[in-house]
């Protein structure tokens, strides 16, 4: 049985990686949540999720044995879409970077509300994408992240369609790319551009349980650092400058200078992720390549931080340049190669307030989040968006051996279409 609960009591720190104080709800948004789910199309909307719960996992299964690489994603995509043309969507496309756009045309239509996960995986092309089932549980890369949410959507407007609900405002589902890595919301970003299509609220799925409400757009700039040098043989060249030598160099400079600017203030984080170059030991490497990551929920502190890797760099250049006996200078190129917006919106935006009333109806404690999702782009230009779980158990995200258990999973997806219905309105 589904209950309202008003749990204005501390989170435990052994269910968050930080303590904070349970979100107020404010009583309007409650009763709001509490009529809504009364609607009588609404609760078969719910039972209809239910049954679908076999089909569900069906096409969870489909779409994550179609690979999804880093800049990869158009077979997922173009099935994805026969999906939205199969389910009567209005009108559906796919845009010029690769994010597959389904529109459900409201009764007013004054507004778009846009639902969404991610197409795109962590993992290369020619991964082994098959779905291994072990008691119960769904063992591949990617079946957590971000696929579920994707046959999530799939449900949802199914739902919708077979109990003839009519939203008010438009909604507009979308399959993103570019979420993970060096994709670097290249999806999300193109959607809000100057000119891209008008969204005036976003919700996105991805990972986590029911609970989770990121109103926080955890920020980030990343890096790729280059030196390049002549190369040559370890005895017969010695003397050349040696870019590894560099790459060594720099990555002390900048730890040392890193770890005492983020002892203290908000938040911030650096880690070299990816060091590469060389050929043979024996060989004076012609280039060496480090890919570093920095995070903060600062945003004047991710340029700190880029100040201190370009003085670390400079330094570490001059130096090797200095020391060499022989033949020319080594040169270095520091390539920005992810800039992911902070911004943080307040928990009593409507579309949070509305988030936090429709977690409570399934018993569960919703508790705020910082993270770095598609949110990050609209919650960065102040537009209400919210990421929410999408629910079941998983684990190992990431990972080859990533893994997700369909424990209640059909709660998250009536969580997602509350909160949608929620937010457009029904006639």
């Amino acid at each position: 049985m589904h209950r309202f609960s008003l749990l204005l009591l501390l989170l435990s720190c052994n269910q968050l990686s930080f303590c904070q104080e349970a979100p107020v709800i404010e009583k309007q948004y409650i009763k709001a949540t509490q009529k809504l789910v009364k609607n009588k199309k609404v609760q078969k909307a719910f039972e209809h999720i239910q049954r679908m719960d076999p089909i569900t996992m069906e096409r969870h299964i489909e779409l994550t044995e179609i690979e999804a690489p880093p800049f990869k994603e158009e077979k997922r995509g173009l099935v994805f879409a026969d999906y939205f043309r199969t389910l009567k969507l209005d009108t559906v496309w796919i845009d010029e970077v690769g994010n597959v756009l389904g529109m459900l045309k409201g009764s007013e239509g004054k507004k778009t509300v846009a639902l969404d996960a991610h197409l795109d995986t962590v993992f290369p092309e020619g991964t082994d994408v098959k779905v291994r089932i072990k008691n119960d549980t769904l063992f591949a890369p990617g079946i957590g992240d971000d696929t579920r949410a994707l046959s999530m959507l799939l449900t949802i407007i199914e739902s919708i369609k077979a109990t003839n609900i009519q939203p008010k405002d438009n909604i507009l589902f979308v399959g993103t790319v570019g979420e993970e890595g060096l994709g670097d919301l290249r999806g999300v970003k193109h959607l809000f551009r100057e000119n891209g299509p008008h969204i005036d609220s976003w919700i996105a799925i991805d990972g986590g349980e029911i609970g989770r409400v990121n109103n926080k757009g955890l920020g980030s700039y990343r890096y790729r650092v280059t030196f390049k040098g002549p190369g040559g043989h370890s005895w017969g060249a010695f003397g050349l400058a040696n870019p590894h030598h560099a790459l060594g160099e720099a990555i002390s400079n900048f730890v040392t200078a890193a770890d005492a600017y983020t002892a203290q203030g908000p938040k911030t984080s650096y880690n070299v992720g990816v060091v590469s170059g060389g050929t043979s030991i024996n060989s004076i490497p012609f280039e060496s390549i480090m890919e570093i990551d920095i995070r903060s929920i600062e945003p004047s502190r991710l340029d700190a931080m880029e100040a201190l890797l370009e003085k670390a760099v400079n330094a570490a250049l001059i130096h090797q340049n200095e020391v060499k006996r022989q033949g020319p200078d080594l040169t270095v190129f520091v390539d920005k190669i992810g800039n992911r917006p902070s911004g943080e919106l307040s928990d009593g935006l409507p579309l949070i307030q509305r988030t936090l009333a429709a977690t409570t109806y399934f018993g569960t404690q919703p508790y705020l989040t910082r993270g770095s999702t598609d949110s990050n782009i609209p919650i960065s230009k102040g537009i209400p968006a919210v990421t929410i779980g999408r629910g079941g158990k998983g684990g190992k995200a990431h990972s080859l051996d990533e893994w997700w258990l369909n424990k209640e999973g059909h709660k998250a997806i009536q969580l997602a279409l509350l909160i949608l219905l929620s937010e457009s309105g029904i006639k």
